[in-house]
């Protein structure tokens, strides 16, 4: 008998609870017109940024579409004389990317960035697909300074080794030996 009444106060607070809402004004945000403001760390799509020095920051490490949940990213590493790598094209489809940020907190020259910008409908499911031209910005975006390659260790035109950020000098092994 306890269960019964209990079962029938909960419906009568659902009922009233209904009820109350039914002669309230409806909320409607006119979308296009009215746009609310995102949170700051909203995330949607997909930009490659630029080192201070103007150079491309992505160096086609592929750990950005290794980690990628849906394989929407994909890229072709390649080479300069100088010994920067860099990516030949890259390719994002934003028709499979569901925006989860994995990518850019995978990528370790911050090179990808996931900017508020979420309106990307279309009535062709080709134009989703975007490639390094469409992507690349002429800004550092969130990291204004940093430059992997001061940090990397890698011989570049920018140092060789031990000439880096917080970089010892190398180790000669000859010296190691007995």
């Amino acid at each position: 008998m306890e269960s019964a009444w209990e079962a029938t106060k909960a419906l009568a607070t659902g009922f009233a609870t209904t009820f109350v809402h039914l002669f309230r004004k409806p909320i409607t945000e006119e979308y296009p017109e009215y746009k609310r403001t995102l949170p700051v760390r909203s995330r949607a799509r997909i930009i490659l940024t630029r080192d201070p020095d103007g150079g491309e920051r992505c160096v086609a490490c592929y750990l950005c579409s290794a980690v990628c949940p849906v394989s929407c990213i994909s890229m072709q590493s390649a080479e300069r004389p100088d010994g920067r790598r860099y990516a030949s094209w890259f390719r994002i489809n934003f028709a499979r990317c569901i925006y989860c940020g994995l990518c850019e907190e995978a990528c370790p020259t911050s090179a990808i960035q996931l900017t508020p910008h979420f309106e990307t409908c279309e009535r062709d499911i080709l134009k989703l697909v975007a490639e390094k031209e469409d992507l690349l910005v002429d800004h550092q975006g969130k990291d204004k300074e940093y430059n992997f390659y001061k940090y990397a260790g890698v011989v570049t035109d920018v140092g060789g080794k031990g000439e880096h950020i917080r970089e010892d000098e190398p180790v000669n092994v000859r010296s190691n030996l007995p």
